[in-house]
């Protein structure tokens, strides 16, 4: 088999739904704007499409349906993996590259371990997407994955307190999307009240801010959200700003992911005190970034997605079943803060996130970097109500710190009543019909 080709849907032809249209269909890397947000496609050959970025300059190894930089004027510095000159390339060759990088001091072996069994859980899922060219999806993106592990095995990258995506010449954004793609079952995946997205976007046209407090399933909840919003509302799709934890800007297989999403990056409560002798360098890394935070929501239109619980949603060890971890006030209520004090309007709204089947964590709260990644092909789900404003849920509360409570508790309420919404349409077949007075699902990109 020769290297899979690269396409995508035709641009100017209206869309089929995604079970029906390749999971290669992709957005133009140009940058979203607000007013007028660009979509299309691009329909590429591999080995003609390194031809024609002039002489295989651009990024080393494109997944399927992604953007190369090199066809928006742009050039990397990197030329194509040997990967794609490999006759009869196929899951074989790739594993025995890893190895071969292994054993001539590139890669480390720890890092080609978790590789190989990314690579055998990622392909296990793609392979039951049913869509013909599965396999060739799922081999084109690991080729990328590895490539750009490699790349930044021997050229680390490291994130500043505020990280903008990086969209050229490598569109690491693209990258992402088109990687957890084929791991979404759209057929059974929901959007709950789409409206207020739109609303949210009106909002930011006019300056102001909006905070997304929201639970956290996964490492792939950017993709996630990005993926189910892209088609309906593209600009929130590329340019939320996520508060993300040191995990995933440090973990070798996370760091390709995390570099195609604005970012805050901060250090998790639930693992500041891992390691005692860091505690205070880990508390000034934070400061600088609580900085940057300000100053963005200072010059407004800003979306900031944050996790109040600190971490991922985790199984109740007794029963099994999963659902939001419970917010912590402090952070809500710094969040808030940050929000009220920025000088410009500030709204913020509860997001739930249903998404663990497609990448859950490990059961319990891990110290070391590099966990076992199981990865499924599942129905996902994202829903929003309508927006909490701190004053009316306080108005007659006592105190500052009962307020705080209560507004956090109204917050973590909404999330779980959105959770429970989404639960009864992808996990026990009610589909659309789950929905309630206060959540409607759709599904947008029909």
């Amino acid at each position: 088999m020769h290297a899979p080709p690269l396409v995508a849907l035709a641009g100017g032809a209206a869309s089929p739904p995604p079970w029906l249209a390749s999971p290669r269909a992709a957005i133009l890397a140009a940058p979203a704007r607000l007013l007028r947000s660009r979509r299309g496609a691009l329909r590429l050959e591999a080995k003609a499409a390194w031809r024609a970025a002039g002489g295989g300059r651009g990024p080393r190894v494109p997944a399927k349906g992604a953007v190369l930089a090199s066809y928006m004027g742009a050039e990397e510095v990197v030329g194509p993996s040997p990967l794609l000159d490999e006759e009869g390339l196929d899951d074989e060759v790739l594993i025995l590259h890893i190895r071969k990088e292994v054993e001539e001091g590139n890669l480390p072996a720890d890092v080609a371990s978790s590789l190989e069994e990314l690579y055998y859980n990622y392909k296990n899922a793609v392979l039951k997407t049913g869509d013909p060219n599965a396999y060739e999806i799922m081999l084109s993106n690991m080729m990328a994955l590895f490539d750009r592990v490699m790349l930044d095995v021997q050229n680390p990258f490291t994130f500043p307190p505020y990280h903008k995506a990086i969209r050229e010449p490598f569109d690491y954004y693209m990258f992402g999307q088109n990687y957890i793609r084929p791991l979404v079952d759209f057929r059974n995946s929901y959007v709950g009240n789409i409206s207020l997205f739109h609303d949210m976007e009106e909002k930011l046209r006019q300056g102001h801010n909006v905070v997304l407090m929201s639970n956290h399933q996964t490492e792939a909840d950017p993709a996630i959200i990005a993926l189910l919003l892209e088609k309906s509302n593209p600009w929130i799709s590329e340019n939320i700003v996520y508060v993300a934890g040191d995990r995933v800007v440090t973990d070798p297989l996370c760091k390709p992911f995390s570099m195609g999403r604005n970012l805050i990056c901060v250090y998790s409560k639930k693992h500041m005190n891992d390691y005692p002798e860091l505690v205070e360098k880990k508390r000034r890394s934070n400061t600088r970034s609580l900085k940057e935070m300000a100053l963005l929501l200072r010059g407004g239109s800003q979306l900031i997605w944050i996790a109040p619980s600190g971490g991922r949603d985790r199984p109740d060890p007794s029963t099994g079943e999963w659902y939001p971890a419970p917010f912590n006030s402090s952070s809500v209520d710094n969040m808030r803060r940050l929000l009220e004090h920025a000088g410009v309007p500030g709204h913020i709204y509860p997001l739930s996130l249903l998404c663990y089947e497609v990448m859950p964590p490990p059961q319990q709260v891990e110290k070391e970097i590099g966990e076992q990644r199981v990865i499924s092909f599942h129905g996902v789900g994202i829903s929003v109500t309508e927006e909490i404003k701190y004053g009316d849920i306080t108005a007659h509360t006592k105190n500052a710190d009962e307020g705080r409570e209560l507004f956090t508790d109204t917050l973590y309420s909404s999330v779980v009543n959105q959770y429970n919404v989404l639960k009864s349409a992808i996990f026990r077949d009610c589909g659309a019909d789950a929905s309630n007075t206060a959540i409607s699902l759709s599904q947008p990109w029909l």
